[in-house]
């Protein structure tokens, strides 16, 4: 309650695709509650719009992904705001603020908060602070902005919802009561187990239960016999039926072509996606449970418990892990391989939650300095610049003992990894005629400032599997959004890298585009002239033709078959440096013929960091050299391909 006796609430709205959107709202959530605010953090998908006048605040975290597109836990909302019958006062009595994530080599730099903001407005809603932007450019990341801006925001939430004068915002060295906490599935056992053996209490904890907690309040839910992960509903079965290195022996990056195969029907287009569901590997997992005492308690089951906490009326109280349902029975060991991330670079929330895990004064004062905003810059040099993970700030601070059930509390949820799928066409059906998904993968492995060896828990994963291996992935349509006129089109591709992938399904989907219109009234032997398929221009990079030029042998065979040019830079074979960009500039009257006289198309895929903006430039001066533009009308005509869907941009 505030000073005249008003109930103080705040929804905190997301739009996630990978989960930094959520990170950050949960962030946000976290400083609200610290402010006595009764504090809802959940997808916008979840929220009707009128329920958005209940809460005293409302504040709206979003990501952008694809072309300026709003992520899919979003777009529900979305369309039922954009409704043209809602009246200019729909919300009027909605006070809001709002933090969008972007990315600024992307054309739509933060375009999904800018569409919602503005929206809101129309709509009648009321900006109560003005909206924050980060960029994942910056070297410091999305903190660089986001600290500051709730710093700010804190501050006036202070200021416009008061207090009482005998109540005062909670410290960070504090504990936030947890919303949903781990129990043993077996009640009997819960008084004599190894909870005791963890052997810290810290002042909070009377055996596994929270104090100002009765068991009571809390809502058991329910089991069912499985104690394996269940993976989302729409998962899929694959089956790995390669798992082949395509870059040289001596080249330093280790890149993989996984096929995988199912029996299941996917009738997937370029440019679509596999999201793969990664696992801890056993070693750091068993190093985790023996230093925190957790080994005599790994393998039993145990189960969720919701702890019943004030709510906002018609907003559920979320579930912590998307991959598993609340009735899951599952061991803590399986928990911490498939559903925690005990790898990932720790966030600013994470020092403040162990923090009150030790009984160390001075590691318990070192963690909590790096919760000030004071010092970001040294947060940043201790755990982002040398990727320094969880597991090993855990092993730094070794007097921290988290009990167990706080885990899904204190880790952050282990999530799946996109990757876009690289097979199309006649690829797209393997020999005995099942689903088949190629995907092209860079295995992350590398030395920090450190000198730390780091691998990427996902590509670590998918590298260790053997040929036979069954997994569960997700299948989502991308964001290139190609149709099947499109693939009618000239289409000029840049897919330096990795980036190929989306570019090789597109090429292998406009053949066969191309033998299915030709089939009809052809012999049968689906032989495709030149001149029955719009052009196609490839421009690739890499460091060396003999390393890693991938699918060098497949660009020869298909330029015997469809009009397919291919343009390559190997920024290593030679002296002087070569990247697309500057093959851009070499075939410059080709690539205006292409896109300014024949109305043609644009993807550009691969690196999200200075590649973008180098290939951009390039087709700036394309426009100014054939057309004759000056800067602006250059820009503007680029602009123009943005907004008609012919320039398209997935990064990564």
């Amino acid at each position: 309650m505030d000073q005249a006796g008003h109930e103080r609430t705040a929804l905190v709205l997301y739009a996630s695709e990978t989960g930094t959107a959520q990170d950050a709202a949960n962030d946000v959530g976290r400083m609200l509650e610290r402010l006595h605010l009764v504090t809802e953090v959940a997808p916008l998908d979840a929220v009707d719009p009128p329920a958005l006048a209940a809460p005293s605040l409302v504040i709206v975290v979003a990501s952008t992904t694809g072309q300026g597109d709003l992520p899919t836990n979003a777009r529900l909302f979305w369309r039922s705001i954009l409704r043209k019958k809602l009246p200019p006062t729909y919300l009027e009595n909605v006070r809001f603020t709002s933090f969008g994530l972007g990315d600024s080599s992307y054309p739509k730099f933060n375009f999904a908060i800018r569409k919602l903001h503005k929206r809101f407005i129309q709509l009648g809603a009321t900006e109560i602070y003005p909206r924050g932007e980060a960029d994942e450019q910056n070297q410091e990341g999305i903190d660089a902005t986001l600290i500051p801006w709730l710093v700010d925001l804190r501050r006036h939430l202070i200021e416009t919802f008061p207090l009482t004068k005998d109540v005062h915002p909670i410290p960070e060295d504090v504990p936030l009561p947890p919303k949903w906490t781990l129990t043993l599935d077996d009640s009997t056992r819960i008084e004599s187990n190894s909870f005791k053996s963890n052997g810290v209490t810290n002042g909070i904890y009377d055996n596994d239960f929270p104090r100002g907690w009765d068991r009571e309040g809390t809502e058991p839910l329910k089991s069912i016999e499985n104690e394996v992960s269940d993976l989302a509903e729409n998962g899929l079965s694959v089956c790995l039926e390669e798992n082949k290195r395509v870059t040289s022996d001596t080249h330093w990056q280790d890149v993989r072509q996984l096929v995988f195969s199912t029996s299941t029907t996917v009738n997937y287009e370029q440019g679509d996606v596999l999201t793969v569901h990664p696992k801890n590997s056993a070693e750091y997992v068993t190093q985790l449970l023996d230093l925190m005492n957790w080994i005599g308690i790994a393998d039993e089951t145990v189960r969720f418990l919701h702890l019943k906490q004030a709510s906002i009326a018609g907003v559920s109280q979320g579930f912590p892990l998307s991959n598993l349902s609340q009735s899951n029975k599952i061991t803590l060991r399986a928990l911490l391989t498939d559903h925690l991330d005990i790898t990932a670079i720790p966030r600013r929330s994470f020092f403040s939650m162990i923090a009150q895990f030790t009984k160390d004064q001075t590691q318990k004062e070192r963690l909590l300095e790096f919760t000030n905003p004071e010092y970001v810059d040294e947060l940043y040099d201790y755990t982002t610049r040398p990727r320094r993970s969880i597991l090993e700030v855990l092993q730094e601070f070794d007097t921290v003992k988290i009990p167990w059930p706080w885990a899904a509390t204190v880790f952050p949820e282990l999530r799946g990894r996109q990757f876009s799928i690289a097979s199309g066409g006649k690829l797209k059906i393997s020999s005995d005629g099942l689903t088949r998904f190629d995907l092209l993968v860079a295995i992350v492995k590398y030395k920090t400032v450190i000198k730390k060896v780091r691998e990427g828990v996902c590509t670590r994963y998918l590298a260790s599997l053997p040929v036979g291996t069954t997994i569960r992935v997700n299948f989502q349509k991308g964001s290139l959004g190609i149709t099947s006129s499109d693939t009618r089109r000239p289409v000029i591709m840049v897919g330096p890298g990795t980036g190929i992938a989306p570019m090789r399904s597109l090429i292998w989907e406009r053949l066969q585009s191309a033998e299915n219109l030709r089939a009809p009234n052809g012999t049968g032997n689906h032989d495709i002239e030149k001149s029955d398929l719009s052009k196609s221009v490839l421009f690739f990079g890499c460091r060396s033709r003999e390393a890693d030029y991938f699918y060098q042998h497949e660009w020869s065979e298909l330029t015997k078959t469809m009009p397919l040019q291919v343009f390559t830079a190997f920024s290593r074979d030679q002296r002087h440096k070569i990247y697309v960009q500057d093959l851009i500039r070499e075939q410059s009257q080709l690539i205006f013929n292409l896109l300014y006289e024949c109305g043609g198309l644009i993807y550009i895929c691969g690196s999200s960091g200075r590649m973008p903006q180098a290939v951009r430039e390039a087709l700036i001066e394309v426009f100014q050299t054939g057309g004759k533009m000056d800067r602006t009308l250059a820009e503007a005509y680029l602009v123009a391909m943005e907004k008609g869907g012919r320039y398209k941009q997935e990064t990564w």
